[in-house]
């Protein structure tokens, strides 16, 4: 071998060696450094976390003047479960605050109007979340009302017809509903769950239990969390921000804005109607979802108001 090139040769050798040695002490003293000092960066990174924390629950709170007996602890746990569930469940009581903001005054004054505590408004939002929305047993619309008892109510239901869709009108029948088991209960509570179990399921449970509470009551999981879920979101939608959800006046839904006319003749064709009306088949549809056909047959003597958007 030439010496020019062993001489190259030993030259990186020795160059690799004193790299290695280098590498080794360096890697050595960061070691150090980390072991004397280990926690500096974990807490800078906890501290910046958003830490899921417990809801407040109310010392007191009632319902449609009720009021709940919170020195029971199963009562308060189980209202601790459904406020932090909705508390936590973001999206849907986000949504839930929006669709309030629409309906509320609506049913709320029919509510009133008919005698029935201002709270039973939060029996539509658990029910449905103000949605049209069916039941895999057939219940439909805010209410939630099963073909059979709509009819009983005084709702229409048929092919071109279903007054379930009917914000007003299935508000209406609801509180026929609701006099109803107050004459037989004498109490909101119980009215209340009997919305949910059934009135003859609450008269059976009165006799067999010989209790007359709601809260004394061992019942079915969805009756016994029926009526904390109506707290629980009673409890939100009176003071959101204190839960978590701050919205502004513009991110609620807002009251649509709508004429009324009626109509006592046949509409044969409401796509077409729609446009003489100087809007959408769609549109209408939207503003009266108890419209279930793309016709309407009026029969004589009788009428229907229909909403329209204003111009």
């Amino acid at each position: 071998m030439p010496k020019r090139l062993f001489a190259l040769l030993a030259a990186s050798i020795a160059l690799l060696f004193v790299g290695l040695i280098y590498l080794f002490f360096n890697t050595r003293e960061k070691k150090k450094e980390i072991e004397k000092e280990p926690v500096t960066e974990v807490m800078t990174f906890v501290e910046g976390m958003n830490y899921a924390m417990p809801v407040p629950i109310p010392d007191s709170i009632a319902f449609a003047g009720d009021l709940v007996p919170m020195d029971i602890f199963y009562v308060r746990e189980q209202l601790d479960r459904e406020l932090t569930v909705n508390t936590y469940w973001h999206s849907s009581t986000i949504l839930t605050l929006k669709r309030a903001n629409r309906w509320f005054p609506l049913i709320d004054s029919i509510l009133v109007k008919n005698g029935i505590p201002s709270d039973f408004k939060y029996v539509a939002l658990i029910e449905s979340g103000l949605l049209n929305v069916v039941s895999p047993a057939g219940a439909t619309g805010f209410w939630q009302f099963l073909e059979k008892t709509g009819k009983e109510y005084g709702l229409e239901i048929n092919k071109e017809v279903d007054e379930r869709y009917h914000a007003a009108k299935s508000t209406e029948a609801a509180c026929a509903y609701l006099k109803k088991s107050y004459s037989k209960f004498g109490n909101w509570t119980l009215v209340a769950a009997s919305y949910n179990a059934g009135q003859g399921r609450i008269d059976e449970t009165i006799e067999k239990q010989r209790e007359k509470s709601f809260y004394n009551m061992y019942l079915a999981e969805e009756t016994s969390r029926y009526i904390f879920r109506i707290l629980a979101i009673k409890i939100i939608c009176e003071d959101p921000v204190k839960y978590g959800f701050k919205l502004e006046k513009g991110d609620l839904y807002q009251p649509l804005a709508i004429k009324k006319i009626k109509v006592t003749s046949t509409l044969s064709d409401l796509p077409a109607f729609a446009h003489q009306q100087n809007t959408t088949y769609r549109m209408l549809k939207e503003l009266n979802p108890w419209l279930r056909s793309d016709k309407l047959t009026v029969r004589s003597g009788e009428e229907y108001i229909i909403a329209l958007p204003t111009e």
